[in-house]
This record gives C-alpha cells, structure tokens and sequence, in this order.
C-alpha cells in the first residue's frame, strides 16, 4: 500500500480474508461464553501460533511472520470485528511485551526469549501503570536495586494486560529516583520467578475475556543480563513502544466499529416499523451515513500511521491522531448502532451491547483521550 493508492495488494487481502474466516469460525461461536465467564481462551494459544497471529511483525529468523505494520492493521481490525478481546490480548503481546524485547534487546536476549512467544508456546505482559501511576508515569513506585550481580525489584503495577498467564512481563522499574522519567530502566521477568506474583483480576465492564490483573514484586531477584535496553532509558524506549501500541489500539478500535455498523445495517434492512423497513427512514439512513463516513476516516488515520511506520518513519503525531480518533470513533459508533437496534440493542442477543462496552477502554488504555491530544499538540507546536 502506498500513501495514495489505499487499496490493499493482493496478498494483504489474502491475509485480511483467511483471519476473517478464522474469526468467524472458531472465535465468534464463544465470543458471549467468553464474556461472561472472563474467559481467555488459553488452549487456543498454539492455534493463534500457528496462524502467525502472536508474531506479526516480527522477522522470519524468530519464528514470527515478518509482515508490516498495515498488515498488522488489518489482521487486528478482522479480529476486533469478531471479538474485541481475543484482539486485545493478541495486540498487547505483539505491540507491547514482544516489541519492547525484540525493538531493544540485545542479540542474545531475542534468541532466547523471543521464539516461544511469537510460537505461541508463551504470552507476552508489559508492566508500565501502577496503583497510583496512570497516565502520570513518572510517579512509578516499583524500583530495581543492583545487589551481588543481579537486579532486585520490588513494588507493584495495575491494570496489566495478560498479567496471570503471561511467561514473560517486561517491568518498568525505577533505578535512579533523583532522575525522574530519566531514571526508569525495563527488564524481562520470567513469571515464575520467586517473589513475583498475580494480584487482583479486574472485573471490567468491557473486553472481559481479556485477562487485565495486577502484579505484585516481593525481592525478586533477575540476573543482571535480564535488564533491557539501556539503563535509565526505559521509559524513554517506552514511549517509543507505545507509537506502535497506538496503532494497533486504533485498529483494534476500527474492527469494534466496524462489526458494530455492520450489526446496525443489516438490522436496519430486516426490522420493520410503521409498514416499511426502518432502513427507509431518513433518521436512521443519516446515523448509518455518518458511522460509515467516521469508520472511512479512522480506516485512513490507521492506515497512514501504519504506511509511515512500515517506511521506518517516527509516527508519534499520526499514531496518536489515529488512536484518538478511531477510539472516539468505536465509542460513537457502537452508540449508534444500540439505538439503532433500539431494546434489542441494550440486551446481549444482539452485538452492539458488547461492542459498545468493550469500546470505552479503547479511549483510555495505551494513553488516555487526554493524552493523546496532549501529545499531539506537543507535536505540532513543535513544527511550527
């Protein structure tokens, strides 16, 4: 795909059609079961590896599938369409926890962690927020303290997703307080290691069949060759990270609204009121134009952040204007569609109620509405 021709190749839609027809098969049977048992499909694992799905974009010589970023897109907006769950935890493992491993490394640590987890034989956590650290990372409490040639971390973090099944979480932690953000470093903790432990499941309004829970830190003790990238960089190399986790909550946001819409259409040419389908009236025939249009232009926001990242390009403006935008756009949307299947759409029978919840953590997660337009401002102050 280039920057003007937005159709996709012939092998990109290979890909979008061959997860849609995995979705549809063996994901959207569950997807209410799921729900409503928090459920993550864990046995489902090897199959997610076995598409390519849980390493996307990452080189061949790993094991993953080597594809882009616009493949990526494509691949979680089909997975979103289904079951906005299933595609968070599929997007937090690739973006985040697998990223941040494979973007700053060393050689030797993506030879020995990355091939389980893009197999799927493991999942992938990424451990920045904490209980009183959301949006303001530089209130981190969790430090690392170098001790006999190994790092010793304590402290907690909150609202982590993957958290009780992951293999391996890499923590953000405070080495050098006096520093402030320039005093945080990551390292890759294995979760079996002593002292780590799973702490509150979350019960959440939204996407309850991905697993967010929190993490607690007691004396655990890393080698010191587990510290990943630079010390003192790791919030830096963080928000590196989260340029490319924004795309993928902007596509994730895509497929809610997407599958949200297409509910709405077909419900609106089946449904009748007052003699005629309700598709017919201009009320709803307006609410269906405008989803439409807003879905087009988070598509473009998503797709031209994707392009310019495949390009090697520093997306920190497009990837947050696509998040922002796609975010707004799920929660509006899946509104939308609700009112459009009226009382039908508050019950779970139809998929608008559960695509409208899972829509708001979309605003909030990887970086607020708020702090989007924060960034965004940052970004084009800047250039002028």
């Amino acid at each position: 795909m280039s920057m003007m021709n937005f159709d996709l190749t012939e092998e990109q839609l290979q890909i979008k059609y061959s997860i849609r027809e995995f979705a549809e098969g063996e994901i959207a049977p569950h997807v209410m079961k799921w729900d409503e048992a928090q459920h993550f499909p864990l046995d489902l694992l090897p199959k997610f590896g076995e598409l390519g799905l849980m390493g996307i974009i990452f080189p061949e010589e790993y094991g993953g599938s080597g594809l882009g970023y616009v493949e990526y897109a494509t691949i979680l907006e089909e997975l979103a369409r289904v079951d906005p769950s299933i595609c968070l935890s599929i997007a937090a493992h690739n973006s985040l926890g697998t990223n941040h491993i494979y973007q700053m490394g060393t050689k030797q640590q993506r030879e020995e962690f990355l091939p389980p987890l893009v197999q799927g034989k493991q999942l992938a956590a990424w451990a920045l927020t904490e209980p009183g650290s959301g949006s303001d990372a530089a209130g981190m409490r969790t430090t690392a303290v170098r001790e006999n040639g190994n790092w010793v971390i304590n402290g907690s973090k909150n609202f982590i997703t993957n958290a009780s099944y992951a293999g391996v979480t890499v923590t953000i932690a405070i080495t050098d307080k006096s520093k402030g953000n320039h005093g945080c470093s990551a390292f890759i903790m294995k979760n079996d290691t002593a002292g780590f432990s799973v702490a509150k499941k979350e019960n959440k309004l939204g996407m309850r069949a991905s697993d967010t829970a929190g993490l607690s830190f007691e004396d655990c003790r890393i080698p010191a060759d587990n510290q990943l990238g630079e010390l003192n960089h790791g919030f830096v190399d963080s928000l590196k990270i989260l340029d490319g986790g924004r795309i993928s909550i902007a596509a994730l946001s895509l497929g809610i609204a997407q599958g949200a819409y297409e509910s709405a259409l077909k419900y609106a040419r089946q449904r009748q009121a007052f003699g005629r389908v309700i598709a017919e009236y201009q009320a709803i025939q307006w609410k269906l134009a405008d989803m439409a249009t807003q879905i087009e232009a988070a598509r473009l926001l998503t797709l031209r952040a994707a392009v310019l990242k495949d390009r090697g390009k520093i997306t920190t403006k497009e990837s947050a204007m696509a998040k922002l935008y796609a975010s707004e756009v799920a929660v509006r949307v899946s509104e939308e569609a609700v009112q459009i299947h009226g009382g039908y759409g508050y019950t779970k029978d139809y998929p608008p109620e559960k695509f409208w919840r899972d829509s708001k953590l979309c605003t909030i997660g990887e970086g607020t509405s708020e702090i989007q337009r924060l960034v965004i401002a940052r970004e084009i102050l800047r250039a002028t």
